[in-house]
């Protein structure tokens, strides 16, 4: 019946009004009752005052089996495509979620960990045994580092759901802010010489409790991966139209494959066992809070010269 209407709508009226039609595929039925798949080529004219069509019909079994694939085949992708999506979807869904929690969690655990630190701090004060005192020293540091976990986590859920980190710009002095951080981070490394170098002038209008944050994420990235028996050096530099941060320390180089992701959430720069590392976030953090000021994040690693964390701003911010 189908061939009969494609006859009477389309064969029909092309014929008469182009006088031939090229590569019509129709399917006739066999004698036996079987469909059988040809191709037509057809030329109208006139003969003894009649119109004729002239036919040239070809069984085409192998074209009819190839067209069939390709319909199969573009079912089967156009399905793939629409599973695909919703399996986008889902993981997309779900990691969102697990972002929400992991922000959720984060903001949950600070109060429990300003209870512990303020319990240790009342404990120290009560005259503790030396050896009670060993134990409050190793509760307070574990305590501090569950809490800047917490604080990094708090911002690597805001930088992934929300819009960034949030800063608060104002004049500030860099090589100052640099200093107080440098001179906070030299008592938490006591064994460790940590060095910082000013050029230029220091005002410029940035985020200090973010600058503050960024310096401590380096130096700790380079304490816990670099070498120990050499030192750590903290550069503030500022000039006409920018301020920059750099922290350097020697040691193993960072392989080139793996300093393009660095920066990137839950990456380090070895896989080495070390009982201080982070889950990873830091280097992140780092350049989250880079580009709230307009700036980038860069690294440099080399056997020879060592490795530089360098953080670049507008001055201007």
């Amino acid at each position: 019946m189908g061939g009969r209407i494609f006859h009477q709508t389309h064969w029909t009226p092309l014929l008469q009004m182009q006088g031939s039609i090229s590569e019509v595929k129709l399917e006739v039925v066999h004698e036996g009752g079987a469909a059988l798949p040809m191709v037509f080529n057809a030329i109208r004219r006139e003969h003894e005052g009649e119109w004729v069509h002239d036919l040239a019909a070809f069984i085409a079994r192998d074209r009819d089996k190839y067209e069939r694939e390709l319909v199969t085949s573009r079912k089967s992708l156009e399905a793939l495509v629409v599973e695909t999506t919703r399996l986008h979807a889902e993981a997309k869904d779900r990691a969102l979620f697990a972002e929400q929690m992991i922000g959720i969690v984060s903001h949950d655990l600070r109060n429990p960990m300003s209870s512990i630190q303020m319990g240790v701090h009342l404990l120290a004060q009560s005259d503790p045994s030396p050896n009670q005192e060993r134990v409050l020293t190793r509760i307070q540091r574990s305590a501090e580092r569950a809490t800047r976990l917490i604080a990094d986590l708090l911002d690597f859920t805001q930088a992934r759901v929300g819009k960034g980190l949030a800063i608060a710009p104002e004049e500030v002095d860099l090589h100052a802010v640099t200093a107080e951080t440098v001179d906070e981070l030299s008592a938490v490394y006591p064994d460790r010489p940590l060095r910082h170098e000013r050029i230029g002038q220091g005002s410029c209008r940035a985020d200090a409790n973010r600058l503050q944050q960024m310096i401590g994420n380096l130096v700790s990235n380079a304490m816990v991966y670099g070498s120990s028996e050499t030192p750590v050096t903290v550069t503030s530099s500022v000039d006409a139209d920018s301020f920059s941060i750099a922290v350097h320390n020697e040691g193993a180089p960072i392989p080139l494959s793996v300093q393009a992701q660095l920066f990137q959430p839950l990456t380090r720069g070895t896989q080495a066992a070390s009982p201080t590392r982070s889950v990873g976030l830091g280097l992140f953090i780092v350049s989250e809070i880079a580009k709230a000021h307009r700036g980038k994040a860069q690294v440099a690693s080399t056997l020879e010269h060592g490795t530089t964390f360098t953080v670049v701003c507008p001055r201007g911010c």
